[in-house]
């Protein structure tokens, strides 16, 4: 097969992978930019992005799982679908979370064209011109500094000592004390009330991640602030606490109603797409697919969209677990990869069944 062959099939297939990854970014924010595609598409690790905005790599492209010129055709589709959306250009700025705040860097190259396709971001034309303010002063806001929980032993680049946390600095890591971020104080994740209160009240703050081996990203363990507004925090909290609790109880009934909508919404998609799926096996994988915090796909999203291509990825989930011997192979075993095609075929059926009309 020649490359002018390949790349004419590679094409239309790019171009759905775009378009799906930014249309589900805009319906989740009403806004998307290039990395929310990169992510989509599976061309950028959310751990790579991670390091990158913490300024540990030098340009964004040098951990795209993609050479330059399918990263430039994947930018120019992105911009094509944005503009025949109507989508209003944003340019935003990126800076690293480093106590320098210096600009991030997107390309190899450096060029400013490219740089400037990079950092804009597209804003649906829906939004009033109130709410694109605020999403500007929003997104122009300079990133949290992050320290890191290491996993490995690690020395300070600058005393050759250690310790619990570190932050990344152009030398290398470097301890809390060499970062003069020693009289911070710890507050883990837990009271959302409190965390805000007391980032808010501290003129030096960091939020605290950790790498996750088996999720293979960095995830929010608490944030380190000044201990005089901890302190704050707490005296405000301890004062409105019984008014934070009735105000918790109101919202959790609310996000039970929106949860009970999106899952009835899902399931009559998932019978549109499937006729023969029986009814009450269509509630069952909406309730699945969509739990709040489960991180399953109806959470996604795309998910949250009703994306065909999401609801139908939630379906087959079900299929593969429910009706095929996929998690006795599991337990037996068998590879996860190996497990999935030998029962691939059986799944297949099953969807193709469903896309049938049932019985009337």
């Amino acid at each position: 097969m020649s490359a002018a062959t390949t790349r004419q099939e590679n094409g239309p297939k790019l171009e759905q992978r775009v378009v799906r990854a930014a249309e589900a970014a805009l319906a989740d924010r009403q806004v998307v930019n290039a990395i929310d595609v990169l992510v989509g598409i599976g061309w950028l690790a959310p751990s790579h992005l991670e390091e990158w905005r913490q300024g540990r790599v030098e340009y964004l492209e040098r951990v795209t799982q993609a050479n330059l010129a399918k990263l430039s055709g994947a930018m120019k589709l992105f911009r094509t679908w944005a503009r025949g959306r109507g989508l209003v250009p944003s340019e935003t700025v990126y800076v690293a979370r480093t106590r320098d705040r210096r600009a991030l860097r997107f390309s190899k190259s450096g060029n400013p064209d490219i740089e400037r396709a990079y950092r804009t971001h597209w804003v649906s034309p829906a939004l009033s011109e109130a709410k694109r303010a605020r999403l500007a002063e929003r997104q122009s806001r300079p990133a949290d500094l992050v320290v890191v929980m290491p996993l490995k032993d690690w020395t300070c680049s600058e005393c050759s000592g250690t310790g619990d946390l570190l932050i990344m600095e152009d030398p290398g890591p470097m301890c809390m004390t060499c970062a003069d971020m020693d009289h911070l104080v710890y507050l883990p994740s837990g009271d959302a009330a409190l965390t805000r209160r007391a980032k808010k009240a501290s003129a030096l703050c960091a939020v605290v991640v950790r790498f996750s081996r088996s999720r293979k990203r960095y995830e929010r363990q608490g944030i380190l602030v000044e201990e005089a507004a901890l302190d704050r925090a707490e005296r405000e909290c301890l004062a409105d606490e019984e008014a934070r609790g009735r105000r918790r109880e109101r919202e959790g009934a609310r996000r039970a109603e929106q949860d009970v909508a999106f899952e009835a919404e899902m399931a009559t998609e998932i019978v549109r797409l499937f006729p023969g799926c029986p009814a009450t096996r269509a509630e069952a994988i909406a309730r699945h697919a969509g739990a709040r915090g489960s991180g399953r796909v109806g959470r996604s999203a795309a998910g949250r969209a009703l994306d065909p291509r999401a609801v139908a990825l939630a379906v087959a989930a079900s299929v593969r677990h429910e009706d095929t011997g996929y998690d006795e192979l599991l337990m037996s075993g068998v590879p996860r990869t190996a497990a999935r095609e030998q029962v691939g075929a059986e799944v297949q059926r099953i969807l193709a069944s469903w896309q049938e009309p049932g019985p009337s």
